[in-house]
């Protein structure tokens, strides 16, 4: 027993103070949509006011910095590590003059230069947009009407929700018409748009371009019986379209090896800098006191000229040298990089003879298989059949993955352990996202110390505490012990997706996507929601509890007030900073003055561009959108706002994915139709909400019709659900046969035209993007007559079809018959760590002449140079951006 009998009520109210507390106050989403008074109109705008000053200024801001740090805001435009085909325009550089040019750049130019994944997320939030105004635009002027005369007694701007009508039988009929229209345009938005995005895919993945790379030919199956793990074997089950097949095998020992060896080579190449940059301060010293120290320092170390080090022994001491400890503290000093050449010497062959064994697959070989066959069509036949007799053997498949994304670690896993896994992370998820609300509570309730105490008597300690230092305890920490918490959430869902077996990096952003989308709905919308209508019904229901169903029914609706300002300050608050990405600059400048010492390290940096996990970026706006559709008919002036925040929205990452942020994690687009597919949670809320909210008006049956016709929605809905994923499902899935033939046929059409009028002939891209958005535009194979807006936008099956799609995709920007080495198709797929060889050393170059001297001795055991790099007249380290890079690597399109 943890607590005398005697304290058990008083625990009771201490705990009961902190859930309110926590819930109140301890994160920006979770139990936030709280109301108790009604909404009003100088409410909301004292609300946005603040909001809307705190966003010009930081658009001021953005305006006056992207002129600055052009490098930081328009990277995609002058980094000449990206293709040409791969940047974007260059914006004018006044504070007003871009943005016209800026507009006139269409979506489609984000799918030809940048990624799938990034063109269909703007879609994704343009769709929203359409959606959430075309829903304005259906129930407002019906049920503003209804609302505000239907006399429950509301105030302000609560008068305009479902809560201000009671007892009046007809006006629920309009509230259920609406239903009917809006969601039944919500899914056709759906339908409308797997089309579209099944159409796109197909074009994108069976363009020359795409469907002979490396991606698109190799099947990795999993889970394969050791029988099989065998080339001669393979090529008998799959027939003699195989082309290749790679064995992964148990690489433990030798990724040890390789990461000691690149540990110690960057270790040496560190030293070496410093060492160069010691020797050029000391000349530069003495060239500016007018006295040359070379005989001086000759003299106390006893080097020749010709001796290793004989350059930097003019100028410095030996015991200036970069020295190091074998173990921390008490290990043996030693000269870094007498000892780094050392041990390198005694690596770097052991590793060339144990990635020998590996290539051979004479090893112990991992039960997965990567196999590559001579085209697209015969890739998918092998993916689409089923490969062996036993079930969950040499499953599941996975094609059009890149070696760059593969986690090695899990093509191990057998089907027992991975059915296991699955249930095991699947359970722990589960738990997550129900009891999320724990954790944040516990936060929440460091702010309320006495209450805590209650709880807890032995830390009462804490009233002992200096007041400045509780201040922090009770002020600060709850607020940075919630930053910390929120974002360990992305990392723990990523961490359980990679558990569950998933062997590639798009596999773990799908099923985080899955993971994060739920957390979204049930702790970000449902707590917060249902969060509000219970406190805000609490008074009432104890002085009247007879009134407890029609409380309900008034106070679930104005938890909307809430959502009101919410969408608009997320478009703001949240843009602004997602445009300026003031931390980040600010990170960055900072970290390259303290850590980037060496050339290699100030590349890195300044080829590195902002990146994007789908998997927990789509989750956030497919839930806005969700929480806009469950209140549509409800509190139809939601619409309103969430189509303004979801713009301002759109207008950000537009810019960013346009000019700032690369894309690491290529789904192919499958994140898209995955968030279309989550939208029917939303759908289904609105109408189980609908459902009940008619429920409680049975009583004296005044909602007995729109309750039936609501089910009646609510079971079509479902049928229709069902009846899209089967007809669809499989299409998103795989390629069907026809497309080749299609393909054939179109190019062949193709092969009769002027070379200028093909639809790979070469542009700018620029035109040739607008121009195959509208599709009509672009002269090459028009494959429709133009059709009417309406009915380009009703009959998707037919205008955005493969045909046309096929002329958004790029075509033209690689030979697609040349597009790898020799030697880097025959790699691909082998672990890293039987290709790696060892780095090439990046050291600048220094006036004294040590740099020259480190290149010849270190050169005899590691590749190692000095070029476009240097000392300045400071002795600072710089380089030319803009001078070939010793150590860049080309981009491998797999």
């Amino acid at each position: 027993m943890l607590f005398p009998l005697a304290k058990r009520s008083s625990v009771k109210q201490c705990a009961n103070d902190i859930l309110t507390t926590s819930l109140q106050g301890s994160d920006d989403n979770i139990g936030s949509a709280q109301e108790t008074e009604p909404v009003s109109a100088s409410r909301l705008l004292s609300t946005l006011a603040p909001v809307a000053l705190y966003a010009a200024i930081w658009l001021a801001l953005f305006l006056i910095l992207r002129r600055v740090f052009v490098r930081k805001y328009q990277a995609r435009s002058y980094l000449n590590t990206l293709k040409e085909e791969e940047r974007s325009p260059q914006l004018p550089p006044g504070l007003f003059s871009w943005i016209a040019a800026f507009v006139k750049i269409p979506d489609s130019y984000v799918l030809t230069h940048h990624s799938l994944d990034g063109f269909l997320f703007l879609r994704l939030l343009k769709m929203a947009v359409i959606t959430c105004f075309v829903g304005a635009a259906i129930c407002i002027p019906v049920l503003f009407p209804v609302n505000i005369t239907g006399g429950g007694g509301q105030e302000q701007l609560d008068i305009l929700n479902l809560s201000n009508v009671s007892g009046t039988y007809w006006r629920y009929f309009a509230h259920t018409a609406c239903a009917y229209v809006f969601f039944g345009f919500v899914m056709f938005m759906i339908t409308r748009e797997s089309i579209f995005y099944i159409n796109l895919r197909q074009a994108f993945l069976m363009s020359p371009l795409y469907a002979k790379r490396l991606s698109s030919r190799t099947v990795l199956f999993t889970s394969v019986p050791e029988y099989y793990l065998h080339e001669s074997r393979m090529r008998d089950l799959l027939g003699d379209h195989v082309k290749r097949v790679w064995l992964p095998t148990d690489t433990s020992e030798l990724e040890e090896k390789v990461e000691e060896r690149d540990k110690i080579a960057m270790k040496l190449e560190g030293a070496e800098t410093k060492l160069c940059k010691l020797v050029n301060a000391a000349k530069l010293k003495a060239e500016k006191a007018g006295n040359s120290r070379e005989e001086e320092m000759a003299e106390i170390n006893g080097h020749g000229s010709t001796e290793s080090g004989s350059v930097a022994a003019r100028w410095i001491s030996a015991k200036k040298r970069p020295t190091h400890r074998l173990k921390p503290l008490i290990g043996k000093k030693v000269d870094t990089i007498d000892w780094s050449r050392a041990q390198l010497e005694k690596l770097i062959p052991e590793i060339e003879k144990e990635q020998a064994k590996h290539r051979a697959a004479d090893t112990k070989k991992v039960n997965s298989v990567f196999v590559e066959f001579n085209s697209i069509g015969e890739a998918q036949a092998a993916y689409q059949s089923l490969t062996h007799h036993q079930a969950l053997h040499m499953a599941p498949r996975y094609i059009g993955i890149t070696p760059t994304e593969v986690i090695w670690s899990n093509l191990s896993i057998k089907w027992w352990e991975r059915v296991i896994r699955v249930i095991a992370t699947t359970a722990f998820i589960t738990c997550l996202v129900v009891f999320w609300s724990i954790p944040v509570a516990f936060v929440g309730a460091i702010s309320n110390v006495q209450n805590l105490i209650c709880i807890i008597p032995a830390l009462s300690f804490i009233n002992d505490i200096p007041t400045a230092i509780k201040g922090v305890v009770t002020g600060l920490l709850p607020v940075i012990l919630l930053a910390v918490l929120m974002s360990l959430l992305p990392i723990i869902l990523r961490m359980m997706a990679k558990l569950s077996g998933d062997p590639t990096k798009s596999a773990v952003e799908l099923t985080v996507q899955n993971y994060y989308f739920a957390f979204q709905v049930v702790q970000v919308f449902l707590v917060a929601t249902l969060g509000s209508a219970a406190a805000s019904a609490v008074g009432d229901i104890v002085e009247n509890p007879t009134g407890i169903p029609g409380k309900l029914a008034t106070s679930i609706p104005t938890a909307s007030g809430f959502y009101l300002s919410y969408f608009v300050l997320q478009g703001l608050g949240v843009v602004s900073g997602l445009l300026v990405g003031l931390a980040g600059l600010v990170i960055a400048k900072v970290l390259s003055k303290l850590l980037d010492s060496t050339p290699r390290k100030m590349y890195k940096r300044w080829i590195s561009l902002s990146g994007l996990g789908w998997g927990t970026v789509f989750p956030v706006y497919t839930n806005l959108f969700v929480i806009a559709i469950c209140y549509a008919c409800i509190a139809p002036l939601v619409l309103l706002f969430a189509a303004i925040g979801m713009w301002f929205f759109y207008f950000a990452y537009r810019y960013n994915l346009l000019f700032v942020y690369d894309i690491d994690v290529d789904t192919k687009g499958l994140v898209y139709p995955r968030a279309l597919q989550q939208l029917f949670v939303g759908l289904y809320i609105a109408e189980i909400c609908l459902i009940g909210l008619f429920a409680i008006q049975l009583g004296d049956k005044s909602a007995l019709g729109p309750f039936i016709l609501m089910i009646v929605l609510l079971i079509f809905t479902f049928l229709y659900h069902a009846s899209l994923n089967a007809a669809l499902d499989p299409l998103l899935k795989y390629l069907p046969k026809s497309l080749e033939e299609e393909e054939r046929r179109l190019l062949a059409a193709e092969s009769d035209l002027p070379a200028n009028e093909r639809a790979d002939a070469p542009t700018n891209g620029f035109e040739k993007a607008g121009a195959a958005e509208d599709g009509y535009l672009d002269p090459r194979v028009p494959p429709h007559e133009k059709p009417g807006m309406i009915k380009k936008f009703l009959r998707p099956d037919i205008y955005t079809d493969y045909p046309t799609m096929r002329r958004m995709v790029p075509r033209s920007f690689a030979d697609p018959d040349a597009l790898y080495a020799p030697e880097v198709e025959r790699d691909a797929f082998f672990h890293p760590s039987v290709t790696s060889e060892p780095p090439m050393l990046w050291i600048p170059r220094d006036s004294a002449g040590c740099s020259r001297q480190e290149v010849h001795d270190t050169g005899k055991v590691i590749a190692i140079t000095d070029v476009a790099a240097h000392f300045d007249e400071k002795n600072n380290l710089v380089w030319d951006p803009e001078a070939e890079v010793p150590i860049a690597e080309p981009k491998i399109y797999y």
